[in-house]
């Protein structure tokens, strides 16, 4: 297996991001092939990253080593997973935005629902549903087999020809930086949503 992208430095996180695409992670008894990807680097120069302005106990994770796993909770309802990357000490990590199950087909299903095959891991908290993936996988290895997941190279390769990118889905910052990869044209690959500021309601003038 081909792990040199472990020792990518941080700010080489979209050409880790890529080629991550193929890889596949095991979780809960499903497997899941990675068709969507997003990368956030922690150098400094991505406001859009967790760990943009250094580390918290919530981010440390980010700083390393690569190859663990950080989950974070959002909107108070859905768990993302991402794959840290970089030399430790320089945070980056790579959001698992979208996959194709191959393999516990009927245990994915079971976890999402009466939803096509194409949605089972759609979209980066249907994935994390899809594998049965809990906060406990937080800060663990997904490279040595010792914890919940399990992150093993491609057995179907992906050519750099056939990777598209764009930008970033829900960021309000730096959502521009076309650093969101994606298998072209596969199916399991997620709508392209971009972040809209919600506008407070204007104050009536005083009577």
């Amino acid at each position: 297996m081909d792990y040199s992208w472990l020792h990518a430095p941080a700010a080489q996180v979209p050409e880790t991001a890529q080629t991550l695409l193929g890889w596949e992670i095991t979780a809960g008894g499903v497997r899941v092939r990675l068709t969507e990807v997003e990368a956030y680097a922690g150098t400094g120069e991505d406001p859009a990253s967790h760990a943009h302005r250094g580390s918290t106990p919530r981010t440390a994770v980010m700083f390393g080593p690569a190859g663990y796993a950080y989950t974070y909770f959002v909107f108070g309802v859905h768990w993302c997973l991402n794959i840290v990357s970089g030399a430790e000490g320089e945070a980056a990590a790579v959001l698992l935005r979208a996959g194709e199950v191959v393999d516990g087909l009927d245990i994915a299903r079971e976890r999402r629902g009466d939803v096509p095959d194409r949605d089972l891991a759609r979209g980066p908290a249907r994935l994390v549903v899809a594998l049965g993936i809990t906060a406990a996988a937080n800060g663990t290895s997904m490279i040595d087999g010792n914890g919940p997941l399990l992150l093993t190279s491609p057995t179907r390769p992906v050519s750099r020809s056939t990777i598209s990118a764009g930008p970033r889905v829900g960021v309000a910052a730096a959502h521009d930086i076309p650093w969101r990869f994606w298998i072209t044209d596969d199916p399991t690959v997620s709508s392209y949503r971009r972040h809209v500021p919600r506008r407070r309601p204007a104050r009536k003038p005083a009577q």
